[in-house]
């Protein structure tokens, strides 16, 4: 017998255990985490080395630089992981990771010591796409959450409308044809001389603002309906900023944060209503580290209410990324008997629906 014909017999024991424990690896982008979790949505430990203040010169992630950081940091993000939750290697059932999508060289590293851990510790090796993780994390804090519904999974390198129809099945609805939301989000930021990260400053400075200063333009594709585009709004405003700046007259930073940020959520929330109305579905999830905007929160929950759909959306430590929801994935996948050979490797630009 093989060995991924062992650790798929050693799957279906373990799933039918009362107690699972998971140990998860995140490395998909700039930070370093790993997580302990218990049957799939009690968090023993949740630990994130964070890489924003060495990027932050640079203005964004340097690939290169994430990837060596990933290699200093992961075996003592693991250690506290298992220290904080008063486990031992031998107790774990499991080892869930990150393989895609994400930058190939920060991927690697996490599926490397995951590949390793599992191996040492003969247990099952399960491999996680990163946005199943993002949908996953609602799981987490929403007890009572269970599929089907309609996720807006929306982040710095992903835009997308997903139907989560059960655990680990999805269906695209609607996705970005160009820059994702929190990409726009960053670059307007940086003109704006915001620094990086871009949302969250963009966020608190929006609040200062007039979001009906400025009208800047919404995109909506009669073919695509749910499908979104914000390279034209970045590009708005960016030409809006310069054409004041050559003319040598002041603008507000907060009026024009304000209106960018307005027309960004406008179109985040009329196309995800329109998408659940659709489907007839009546709950909504929030996903990414976009999920944790202030003004989108707000918005999606007025629409929302007034079309009788229940919105659900996780804390901001569980928008960004993390480990948890890597092992609250992970978890569904290894009960029903998903599980990565050793051969697992990084896929960088790794489909939702391929990891099915």
């Amino acid at each position: 017998m093989d060995y991924y014909q062992q650790m798929l017999n050693k799957a279906a024991e373990i799933s039918s255990k009362e107690e699972i424990y998971i140990l998860a690896l995140e490395t998909s982008c700039d930070e370093t985490s790993a997580s302990v979790v218990k049957n799939g949505r009690e968090v023993l430990s949740n630990i994130i080395s964070s890489q924003i203040e060495t990027h932050k010169e640079f203005g964004g992630v340097v690939p290169e630089i994430a990837s060596r950081k990933h290699v200093e940091n992961i075996n003592t993000v693991i250690e506290r992981a298992l220290y904080e939750a008063d486990i031992s290697k031998d107790r774990l059932d499991a080892i869930a990771v990150t393989y895609g999508p994400g930058l190939v060289g920060a991927l690697l590293v996490g599926v490397s010591a995951a590949k390793a851990l599992a191996f040492a510790l003969s247990v099952p090796l399960v491999g996680v796409h990163h946005i199943e993780g993002h949908i996953s994390a609602n799981y987490i804090e929403h007890k009572e959450l269970e599929p089907p519904f309609v996720c807006l999974v929306v982040s710095g390198g992903h835009t997308q409308i997903v139907h989560v129809k059960d655990y680990g099945s999805y269906e695209i609805v609607g996705q970005t044809m160009d820059d994702a939301a929190g990409e726009a989000f960053d670059k307007v930021a940086r003109v704006l001389g915001l620094g990086y990260p871009g949302g969250p400053a963009v966020d608190r400075l929006a609040k200062q603002g007039d979001p009906r200063h400025i009208f800047f333009p919404r995109v909506n594709l009669k073919e695509k309906p749910y499908d979104f585009s914000f390279s034209g709004l970045k590009t708005a405003v960016i030409n809006y900023l310069h054409n004041l700046e050559q003319k040598g007259e002041p603008y507000s930073k907060e009026n024009v944060a304000a209106s960018f940020q307005e027309a960004v959520i406008d179109v985040l929330v009329e196309k995800t209503i329109n998408s659940s109305l659709m489907l007839g579905q009546k709950h909504i999830v929030l996903a990414g580290g976009v999920a944790a905007n202030s003004a989108l929160k707000k918005l999606m929950k007025k629409e929302a209410d007034r079309h009788q759909i229940k919105l659900y959306y996780p804390s901001p430590v569980f928008c960004t990324d993390n480990a948890a929801m890597i092992a609250c994935a992970g978890y569904y996948r290894l009960v029903r008997g998903k599980i990565s050979p050793l051969s697992l490797n990084a896929v960088p630009y790794l489909q939702l629906c391929e990891n099915e």
